[in-house]
């Protein structure tokens, strides 16, 4: 394993980003192995549990009541909708389920109840559960824990230097603060950002040092690339490169070694070959589905193709992180050629079972 460092300054993260490409490929492809197997990808499935209408103004989202964007916002799913969503995500493979809701921060109520009930649901079908519903007290982190959450998402989707420019409705310390909340109960804890919102590079670099000066580090970092949105302030934003964002990934991957890097929103707009590269380059996690939250995502089989193409396995649920190449685990060998992957193979008859039952109730 490689050491953790909780002391980067920018000076050091820039020069490892600005590194030429191929010897930051290799130093983050080297790093990647030493701390997990590269053939395996957690993948994701994220729900909207609650759309639209958040009294917010971050200048990326569509969902801010105040902007005008063509989401279609909905009252808070139900627990049994939830439950189909999650037996259908386990069935195309995703080991984990996200579950969003367009809050400034949890109010407890019916409402909270009925979303502990969700993680409850979920994780009986023994998959691990994440949320993100906005900024949390730490009697709210504990009745999640106990409800069985695995994950928490707060992203600080920038630097501390650049977060005004972003968000007025937050400080960048409430996002610490719900973070530090989260560690005092047994949830791990997923925290990321957005590159591609008129940051400089200065500002990537000292979101990382951030993130990295956490103890402990945020066990799952999203790296997102914005996608604009029409009515959003951001919405004229030139597109990120695919090199931006291996560039990313990659000095995430040196930074926060341990880490499981999410390669998130934008991959939509990435070539295979882009993917390929980001997987390489220390990518081990992504978002399966047609949707993230409102914005577009490959669909899942697309995914599951290009996994089968590079050889890759997605993970198994609650493994922190995964065994490095160099340890004979079981299910890290590739799948020999022409074999049928692991996630359409007879052992989904009974989820697939359930996922006919679910759908049944929701038409009847």
């Amino acid at each position: 394993m490689s050491e953790t460092r909780h002391n980067w300054t920018k000076e050091e993260i820039l020069a490892i980003y600005n590194k030429p490409m191929m010897e930051l490929l290799y130093e983050a492809a080297t790093v990647h192995r030493k701390n997990h197997d590269p053939n395996t990808v957690q993948v994701s499935t994220l729900l909207s549990i609650k759309t639209g209408g958040c009294p917010e103004d971050c200048g990326y989202c569509p969902q801010a009541a105040r902007y005008h964007t063509d989401i279609e916002g909905n009252d808070l799913m139900t627990v049994s909708h939830v439950k189909a969503q999650a037996l259908r995500a386990k069935a195309s493979g995703s080991s984990r389920v996200c579950m969003g809701a367009a809050w400034r921060n949890v109010k407890d109520g019916p409402e909270f109840d009925q979303v502990l009930e969700m993680v409850r649901t979920i994780n009986k079908l023994d998959m691990e559960v994440c949320c993100t519903l906005g900024m949390l007290t730490e009697n709210q982190a504990k009745r999640l824990a106990e409800a069985g959450l695995y994950a928490y998402n707060h992203n600080l989707d920038t630097s501390e230097d650049y977060y005004k420019d972003v968000i007025s409705t937050r400080a960048f310390e409430d996002r610490l603060e719900t973070i530090d909340n989260v560690r005092k109960s047994n949830v791990t804890v997923c925290s990321g950002g957005i590159i591609g919102m008129g940051e400089r590079l200065e500002d990537r670099a000292g979101m990382l040092v951030a993130l990295a000066s956490l103890n402990p580090q945020p066990e799952s970092v999203p790296i997102n690339a914005l996608v604009a949105v029409e009515g959003t302030p951001m919405a004229e934003m030139e597109p990120v490169s695919i090199w931006d964002m291996i560039r990313m990934v990659a000095t995430t991957r040196i930074v926060i070694p341990e880490t499981q890097v999410r390669l998130s929103a934008g991959r939509t707009e990435m070539s295979r070959e882009g993917q390929a590269m980001c997987f390489f380059a220390g990518a081990n996690s992504i978002f399966a589905g047609d949707k993230l939250l409102t914005t577009p995502n490959p669909d899942v089989n697309e995914d599951m193709e290009l996994f089968q193409l590079l050889g890759l396995q997605p993970q198994k649920p609650f493994t922190k992180i995964s065994q490095p190449a160099t340890v004979e685990a079981e299910d890290s060998k590739l799948h020999p050629l022409g074999e049928k992957p692991r996630w359409s193979r007879p052992g989904h008859t009974i989820e697939r079972n359930e996922l006919a039952k679910e759908n049944s109730k929701l038409q009847q």
